[in-house]
């Protein structure tokens, strides 16, 4: 019998979904070493953007983009942790809410699906200062699949 409380596994490996980034979105790189994947599951997704001065914006906080960019990216991870391999699965809506000024620190990413349907995916994104437990923003966003 499944057990209801253990989450399903990721149709990705870890290495696996590196190195799908790695090959389709190299532009994630460009900074060096920012983002990486700490946790993939099915729909799940625990992810890292290490600290670079390029996310900075006056005041000395990471800024709204890079913390849009860091759940976008997440929350597509998740998304094919469930789906697999589907570089075109497109972000339909996203919207973000500010909670708290973050720490100029790595940000992390915790990401989990509400409904993964055939054609729409919706799901949510916590962003947290490394080192905290005080959520820095929220999101909701809703992928476009493509059929399969």
């Amino acid at each position: 019998m499944i057990n209801p409380s253990m989450p399903k596994p990721s149709v990705l490996s870890l290495a696996e979904i590196d190195a799908f980034l790695r090959r389709d979105f190299p532009q994630l790189y460009i900074h060096g070493e920012i983002f990486s994947v700490l946790e993939i599951g099915h729909g799940t997704c625990r992810m890292q953007m290490a600290y670079h001065e390029s996310q900075l914006r006056p005041g000395g906080t990471i800024s709204g983009p890079a913390m849009m960019s860091l759940a976008d990216v997440a929350l597509y991870v998740a998304l094919l942790g469930a789906i697999g391999e589907v570089p075109l699965a497109v972000t339909t809506n996203f919207s973000i809410n500010f909670l708290k000024k973050p720490a100029p620190a790595a940000v992390i990413a915790e990401c989990r699906y509400l409904k993964i349907g055939k054609s729409l995916a919706v799901g949510e994104s916590t962003l947290f200062s490394e080192g905290s437990t005080t959520p820095v923003a929220h999101v909701t966003a809703t992928y476009a699949v493509p059929l399969r």
